[in-house]
């Protein structure tokens, strides 16, 4: 399969270590990496690789101070049959640039790190005052729901990198919605038989009508002053 375009930079692949270079006919099995030269897969020698060094994804304070040191830009991709797709391995450097780029990222680790430091401690006091203010409007919205659990509630939906409803956009915003499903994903787990049916072997659809009632008497009860 033939890579994808990008003009800003010069595409590399791992070699498969199949054929020749139609350039130099040396065996590919030789060359760590290969290029595309006039169209036609080239070597490490033909295609200027042959003093470039390899760094692999993963660093990218690093990655991106190579890149802007760099007056080529060399992006090793790989295709990944699962995904179907290019995916990203790193990048090739002179070796002098690197050398270069981690001087100046060890030079200014402390500073990153402060910089990381402060944004985690935002971040936290940003999901506390959701927290917060999640738990309030469920208590808002269902006045007569068992004493502290809207903390509970709160706590599930609003957990970070849960892909919960209190996680999503519009549950920034306290938009009712999302309280109002994050109170019924609580009472179907808690105030029903609902999980002891799917461990039981009862389809998710059945299961969830089955409970339906349950969930809709509960909320009533919650809502009512």
């Amino acid at each position: 399969m033939k890579p994808p375009a990008d003009s800003d930079a010069i595409l590399v692949f791992p070699s498969q270590g199949e054929g020749d270079c139609p350039h130099c006919a040396a065996p590919l099995h030789h060359s760590a990496f290969v290029t595309f030269k006039n169209d036609a897969i080239a070597c490490v020698k033909c295609g200027g690789l042959e003093n470039l060094e390899f760094l692999p994804s993963g660093n990218t304070a690093l990655t991106r101070r190579t890149t802007a040191l760099s007056e080529v830009k060399y992006v090793v991709l790989k295709f990944s049959r699962a995904r179907k797709r290019y995916e990203r391995q790193g990048i090739l450097a002179r070796p002098e640039i690197l050398d270069q780029a981690r001087r100046e990222c060890e030079a200014d680790e402390a500073a990153r790190e402060t910089k990381r430091q402060t944004s985690a401690a935002r971040r936290e006091k940003q999901d506390a005052t959701h927290l917060a203010a999640f738990a309030a409007r469920i208590r808002e919205l269902y006045p007569s729901a068992p004493d502290g659990v809207e903390h509970k509630i709160a706590a599930h939906a609003c957990r970070k990198h849960s892909r919960r409803v209190g996680r999503a956009a519009f549950a920034k915003e306290l938009a009712p919605e999302s309280i109002h499903l994050a109170v019924r994903a609580h009472i179907r787990h808690n105030h029903t038989s609902y999980d002891r049916l799917m461990s039981g072997g009862t389809d998710r659809p059945d299961a969830r009508l089955l409970v339906a009632a349950r969930i809709e008497e509960t909320t009533r009860r919650w809502l009512s002053h």
